[in-house]
C-alpha cells in the first residue's frame, strides 16, 4: 500500500495483517481522487470506517486542509498511528469512536467531503448513507463518497443526498453523492 500523489507520493505505508480490512485498491483510489482534484485543496474531509487511514492520508498528501479520520476497531486504530507516525503526518485528527454515533453526536462545521467505507463484510453502506442523510456533518456543496460491494443494497437517493456517479469495479461499487435541495 502507497500514497499515489501529492506531497508523499510513492511512500510506503505500514504492512499489516488484519482479516477486517480490505484497504481501497490503487487503482480505485487513483481513479476517486482523480474526480475529487479540484474539490481537494483546502477542503475539510471526514473519513469514516478509516481503516489503514489511506484515504485520509491521501487527502492530506493532496493539500486537504483537515481530515477527521473516525474508527473504532482496536487494529486499524494501531495501523493508522503507525502510518502517521511514519510520514509525521499532524493534520489528521483519529477518532476513535463508532461511526454511528459520532454521526449522531456530530455538531461541529460540515464537511467539504466525506469517505464511507465501511468494512466489506458488514455490508453497511445502506445504513451508513441513511445516517448520513440525518446528520449535520454535510451542507449544500458537500460530496460524499461511499464504497460498497458489488452486490451490496444502496439506492439513489438518501434525501437529501442523491448519488450523482457512480463507478462499478466488479467487486466494488463507488458511488458519488450530494445533498440536492428543491
Amino acid at each position: 500500500m502507497r500514497v499515489i500523489s501529492g506531497k508523499f507520493k510513492g511512500r510506503e505505508l505500514v504492512s499489516f495483517k488484519a482479516d477486517h480490512i480490505r484497504p481501497t485498491t490503487d487503482r480505485i483510489k487513483e481513479s476517486i481522487f482523480n474526480k475529487l482534484q479540484s474539490e481537494l485543496p483546502g477542503a475539510k474531509v471526514l473519513d469514516l470506517f478509516s481503516g489503514t487511514g489511506s484515504l485520509a492520508i491521501e487527502a492530506v498528501s493532496r493539500d486537504s486542509g483537515s481530515v477527521t479520520a473516525v474508527e473504532m476497531n482496536k487494529k486499524s486504530l494501531e495501523i493508522i498511528k503507525k502510518n502517521l507516525q511514519l510520514l509525521k503526518i499532524r493534520e489528521i485528527e483519529v477518532v476513535g469512536t463508532d461511526v454511528f454515533k459520532f454521526l449522531k453526536k456530530y455538531t461541529g462545521e460540515p464537511f467539504d467531503i466525506i469517505f464511507c467505507d465501511p468494512p466489506f463484510t458488514e455490508k453497511l453502506a445502506h445504513k451508513l448513507l441513511t445516517e448520513i442523510a440525518q446528520s449535520s456533518v454535510y451542507k449544500a456543496e458537500s460530496i460524499i463518497v461511499s464504497e460498497s460491494g458489488g452486490k451490496e443494497l444502496l439506492l439513489d437517493e438518501y434525501l437529501p443526498l442523491i448519488r450523482f456517479d457512480k463507478r462499478d469495479y466488479g467487486d466494488k461499487i463507488v458511488s458519488y453523492f450530494r445533498p440536492h435541495y428543491e
